[in-house]
């Protein structure tokens, strides 16, 4: 039976390199914008939302006026986990319950991105809080709310943000899925490092939601998807494309996409990278990939005050 949040959203799957209806197969062209905030936004007397500044007007002007049908949504495993401050974790999970809700009511998917582990440990200089392989209360999470969702075919699974090397200020070693750490001296994540973490994660949630669409990212931040597929039914496999990573689009992910479902979970740029985003976009274009821009709310920015930058002026265009 369908859920509450999903407002009539059927269900997707994959078929071949396409991610279609699961009651029609007829292909879904799944596009739209990544909306950060919730993963680090401290809440206010409010709470969550208002801390990240989350509305329903603003979801309105994402998918009605822009065009989007997905939104990628990030959040923090720590605090679906155990709440922050005052506020608990059914409280967080609820402003994620109105999210999907805002958004499917416009008639839109939302992916739910697991973008920091916590808010209290950076991972080198920088503020770097994006952890360079997931814990072993990632399996918990996803358990957590794939269970909840389980009847919500609006939502979609992005198991880990980015998988990549340890920064050289690293202070902390890498994890290994059987709850063990590699030596210290380690700093490189590979396939092999990541893909038994990626099995754990995708069971974790097929438990609980056996039908569930899952999206799984490349190594290198993301980028690089060399290594995938892998011998699970219904994945997507996820790229994150920025101007720093070149040109070599092909190798990276684009030769996967002829025999399996590819989409940019992120990509996007400031206005220096024009040229190189008009060529990304008629990229995704040739491959029929489907994408999320990054990012609505904070840089690369695509929009200031609901107005695009020229970067958001090529998003925008292919939206519309």
């Amino acid at each position: 039976m369908e859920g509450a949040l999903s407002n009539g959203l059927p269900r997707l799957t994959t078929l071949g390199n396409r991610i279609v209806r699961a009651d029609t197969k007829a292909e879904v062209m799944l596009r739209g914008l990544n909306r950060s905030g919730l993963e680090y936004s401290e809440p206010d007397e409010q709470g969550f939302l208002s801390a990240a500044e989350i509305s329903r007007a603003e979801i309105r002007t994402i998918v009605n006026e822009w065009g989007a049908n997905v939104m990628r949504l990030t959040f923090n495993q720590d605090w679906v986990l155990h709440g922050r401050g005052n506020w608990t974790a059914e409280s967080y999970r609820a402003a994620l319950d109105q999210v999907i809700r805002w958004t499917s009511e416009c008639g839109a998917y939302t992916i739910l991105d697991l973008q920091w582990l916590d808010a209290d440990h950076p991972y080198g200089g920088g503020r770097n809080f994006v952890a360079p392989l997931p814990n072993m209360q990632s399996l918990e999470l996803w358990n957590v709310l794939a269970t909840r969702y389980r009847d919500e075919p609006a939502v979609l699974y992005d198991i880990f943000n980015e998988p990549h090397d340890r920064l050289p200020d690293d202070p902390y070693p890498l994890n290994r899925e059987d709850g063990t750490t590699y030596p210290a001296e380690k700093y490189s994540v590979t396939m092999e490092d990541w893909q038994p973490w990626a099995r754990r994660l995708i069971q974790a949630i097929r438990d609980a939601n056996p039908d569930s669409l899952v999206l799984v990212s490349g190594i290198n931040w993301g980028y690089d998807l060399r290594g995938m597929p892998m011998d699970i039914p219904n994945l997507v496999y996820s790229t994150h494309v920025y101007p720093v990573k070149g040109w070599d689009w092909e190798g990276a992910f684009g030769h996967l996409a002829a025999t399996a479902p590819v989409f940019a979970a992120e990509w996007g740029g400031d206005d220096g990278d024009l040229r190189w985003g008009k060529k990304l976009a008629a990229y995704f274009d040739r491959l029929a990939m489907g994408w999320t821009a990054w990012s609505w709310h904070n840089d690369p920015l695509i929009v200031r005050k609901y107005a695009p930058t020229p970067f958001g002026e090529i998003v925008r265009s292919r939206l519309s």
